[in-house]
């Protein structure tokens, strides 16, 4: 049972890491001398598959067009604009008009003339806008430095930088060759020089999809129809082939074909779904119903209610072509294994596809990829090393208590799906307590199942606990003792985002206060309601800017959704530190907007949308109109501070969970407010 600690949260971490912000855009950039006074500064980006950005010419009322500064110097002189590639010229669904823009790799230059021999930098930035098919970005900057060695009409000099991004900054390193008159070898110097506050490219959804893909392969792996395959497997290919070297050689086809197998099933998905529909329904009531359902299915067939098999003739027609011999026999035996234990592994392979199409893109490939790399590796190895096999425990009631360990699993996480439906609809079925009760009553059972209190069907006599079997249940207890609390209104920080946010719920005042006091609902301005952490917050933009307008102070514009994730997590993480709280109910005027909102709008208010061509019905579909249309974006949450006119008074952002940063980024915001006084 030592086992199921590798289980424990796996299937909980899903929606938590496929949340993250999105960045498609990478950049390098380049220094060349074209003479010894003239140079040629480049910017190549590297643009992700299905995403472009645009020209630096773009009709009016379109996207935000690439644009780019560079800081004057005495030191040198621009020569001309800055030069693009030809690129496509399309009509664009997003914005209805012919626009130019770039996929995939485009690369911009721009001459300078140096005006001393002196070495000097140059400060650059460039912003731009990613889009898709379907929605964009936000509006983004980066910074870069080129660095123009010291001049020597002597010399001739060719100068590289290259740029790599992090997560904090961007570092150029600068390598300069310098051939001297009557010299053989170059002179290598380099520098390394740090631009601040530089966004980055973000890799880590990828891997948290790689990682969380081999953790369910692992517990896959210690599912009764895989674990005892693997000596039966081994010990085939061992007696089978006629040297140690050809067994190991099978193995490895073997489990290349395995890999090859699921991540075939993630193509699939990726090519009929497209990378990026799956996405755009996470909102969407019907998807969140439909997997609420399939993951009880799951949940139930792990509890051992039935098993999840294919059809008996798949399995025939595959075993009768493993007896073939060769590299088709050894596939066609990968195949069998896939079928065989598809009543253990489909519902993990099931779980994990929809969560990793969710994230879009080649989420689904990476995710199948990391899972059967989890369950090839122990038959390649074990057919390396045969002796390994003595060290393996014996089958036995374990393996069952391993499904039942993730039918429970499977059970909490589809709640967080049936919870989605219940937001977007604003039904108040599932409210906060609601949700915890259920988790809480879900995860007690578990613990009495773990310490041999409760047994299924299917379960052997527990007659005593193993370390692993009572740790683990000392966790999952600790875990509802951790829960409890938050039906009296605890922040739960750990799980924030999977239950909804305090407000949702039957006491969002405090365990006692079923309403508002007289009182309080006095205080609140007209068309406001007491929001996310007590922070009065309207859902209505004109009525919001009105008040703004009447207190001076700048609005906040909150686009957020009822079923967003990350939206909660700043809510409950960010905004109730005492500095941010503070301004958010001082300084600023917040507007919430929930683009996902079913409520149906009156019948004045149903326009046609600009960008889609159809009549707009519901008050979600409103404001992400205009998120778009004023902001070029549909990212969630997004947090935009305006004057009384609509204008931007700094910079929007998106998610980010830093504190300092957010409460750097709405001093700044009213600051400049202030300015215009």
């Amino acid at each position: 049972m030592k086992k199921l600690l590798l289980l424990f949260l796996i299937l909980f971490s899903f929606q938590n890491a496929f949340s993250q912000i999105y960045d498609p855009v990478s950049f390098k950039t380049a220094v060349k001398e074209l003479d010894s006074n003239t140079y040629e500064l480049s910017i190549t980006t590297q643009i992700e598959k299905n995403w472009h950005i645009y020209s630096q010419k773009v009709p009016a009322n379109g996207p935000m067009p690439t644009s780019f500064k560079f800081e004057k110097s005495k030191n040198y002189t621009v020569k001309g604009g800055v030069t693009e590639p030809n690129g496509h010229e399309v009509d664009d669904p997003v914005f209805n008009m012919r626009i130019k823009f770039f996929e995939t790799k485009a690369i911009f230059t721009q001459i300078i003339e140096r005006k001393t021999n002196e070495a000097f930098k140059i400060n650059a930035t460039i912003e731009f806008m990613v889009c898709n098919d379907q929605s964009c970005l936000p509006p983004t900057e980066r910074e870069f430095v080129f660095e123009i060695p010291k001049g020597n009409l002597k010399e001739e000099t060719k100068v590289i930088v290259e740029t790599k991004t992090t997560n904090s900054d961007t570092i150029a390193t600068v390598a300069t060759d310098t051939v001297k008159e009557n010299t053989i070898k170059p002179e290598i110097k380099k520098a390394v020089v740090t631009v601040k506050n530089v966004p980055a490219p973000e890799e880590q959804n990828i891997w948290s999809v790689f990682l969380l893909s081999f953790l369910g392969g692992l517990a896959a792996l210690l599912t009764p129809c895989v674990f005892p395959m693997i000596p039966m497997t081994v010990s085939f290919f061992t007696k089978q082939s006629k040297t140690r070297a050809a067994g190991i050689r099978n193995a490895l086809l073997y489990g290349w074909f395995i890999i090859i197998i699921y991540v075939a099933l993630g193509t699939l998905v990726t090519t009929l779904f497209g990378a990026d529909a799956l996405n755009a329904l996470a909102t969407n009531v019907v998807f969140n119903l439909i997997f609420f359902l399939l993951l009880v299915v799951f949940a139930v067939s792990f509890l051992g209610a039935f098993e999840i098999v294919l059809p008996s003739s798949w399995l025939t027609k595959v075993d009768n072509n493993s007896q073939k011999s060769g590299v088709i026999g050894i596939f066609f035996m990968a195949l069998a294994l896939a079928i065989v234990s598809f009543s253990c592994t489909g519902p993990i392979v099931g779980t994990l596809l929809v969560q990793s199409a969710s994230q879009g893109g080649l989420a689904p490939i990476i995710g199948m990829f990391g899972f059967s790399l989890a369950i090839a590796l122990p038959f390649t190895l074990f057919a390396a090393f045969p002796g390994w096999m003595n060290s393996l425990p014996k089958s036995g009631g374990w393996l069952n208590s391993v499904k039942v360990v993730l039918g429970f699993l499977e059970l909490a996480l589809a709640f967080k799906f049936l919870s989605n439906a219940d937001l977007v609809l604003q039904l108040h079925l599932l409210e906060r307590e609601v949700f915890l009760a259920i988790w809480i009553a879900i995860f007690l059972v578990l613990a009495l199942y773990l310490f041999g209190k409760i047994q299924l069907s299917h379960d052997s006599p527990v007659t005593h606990l193993s370390v692993g079997r009572l740790s683990l249940g000392i966790a999952v207890l600790a875990f509802v003792v951790y829960l409890i609390p938050g039906l009296w209104g605890a922040p739960l920080q750990y799980i924030s985002g999977f239950p909804p946010a305090k407000q949702y719920s039957e006491s969002p005042n405090g365990f006692g206060n079923t309403a508002v006091s007289n009182d309080a609902k006095e205080l609140l301005p007209e068309g406001a309601e007491s929001g996310p952490n007590g922070i009065t917050t309207f859902h209505d933009y004109e009525t919001g800017l009105t008040y703004a307008k009447k207190v001076n102070k700048p609005v906040m514009i909150d686009f957020t959704g009822y079923a967003c994730v990350n939206c909660r997590k700043m809510e409950e993480r960010v905004w109730p530190d005492p500095q941010v709280l503070s301004q958010l109910k001082n300084d600023v005027v917040v507007i919430s907007l929930y683009v996902d909102d079913k409520r149906p709008l009156a019948e004045n208010e149903q326009i046609v949308s600009k960008i889609t061509g159809k009549k707009l019905k519901y008050t979600g579909q409103k404001w992400s109109e205009f998120q778009i249309l004023k902001y070029k974006t549909n990212a969630q949450p997004y947090y935009v501070l305006t004057d009384h006119n609509g204008e931007s008074l700094n910079q929007p952002t998106a998610y980010n969970p830093d504190i300092q940063f957010y409460t750097n980024w709405l001093k700044e915001g009213v600051g400049n407010f202030k300015k215009l006084k």
